[in-house]
């Protein structure tokens, strides 16, 4: 039976997956009370577990060392007591090929080799290649559903990855190109960026060590 997390956790988890965001984005990342979540956020800083700062019209919340160490130390007992961190470690293993090519994927989108130049920016004026790049991200999201289906199983807060990478999906494929990889939106890249960080948070790896 898959098994909730806590909100003391979500809390700590969403600011280490987000990275610096306020408390709104905090809070909607696990469906948590923004009341809720400033109150966590406020207990946290008291434990020198995160931080607060603010400058022009940016704020948001950082972890510290000590609060990176606190979150991997819950999630490792929360593994643990769910009783899948072998199965979490197999589902890495099988992500990891898929993560060398959303990589390729997503530089594709960005660069089209010309005659003269291998780093020549992407202009989204052929069709042909962003219709390969699409293609393969499609083949992503197709072998990305029973990964995330297995990671779910596991933990109720691994849930929606394949849902919010087909939606950014279908959003690029309708033609709103920005869905790939831009990093301020929900698009592919940011999706996938959360889903390893979860990952190696959960497991208490490096980006790059093998599980």
């Amino acid at each position: 039976m898959t098994q909730d997390s806590s909100s003391e956790l979500l809390v700590l988890h969403a600011v280490r997956i987000v990275g610096f965001a306020a408390p709104p984005v905090l809070a909607r990342r696990f469906g948590l009370e923004p009341a809720e979540t400033a109150q966590l956020l406020g207990d946290a800083e008291a434990r020198g577990w995160v931080t607060y700062a603010a400058f022009a019209d940016l704020e948001g919340w950082s972890l510290t060392e000590s609060g990176r160490a606190e979150n991997e130390r819950l999630l490792a007992a929360e593994l643990d007591s769910a009783g899948g961190a072998d199965q979490a470690r197999d589902i890495y293993r099988d992500f990891l090929p898929l993560n060398t090519r959303l990589q390729r994927a997503c530089t594709d989108w960005q660069l089209r080799p010309v005659p003269g130049s291998r780093l020549a920016t992407n202009d989204h004026s052929d069709p042909v290649w962003d219709g390969g790049v699409l293609d393969e991200l499609t083949a992503i999201d197709e072998a990305l559903a029973p990964l995330a289906e297995r990671l779910g199983g596991i933990l109720t807060r691994f849930g929606g990855y394949d849902t919010r990478f087909t939606t950014a999906l279908h959003r690029a494929r309708a033609g709103e190109a920005g869905w790939v990889d831009r990093t301020d939106i929900d698009s592919c890249h940011r999706v996938w960026f959360e889903l390893h960080e979860d990952l190696i948070a959960s497991l208490g790896l490096n980006r790059g060590t093998a599980p």
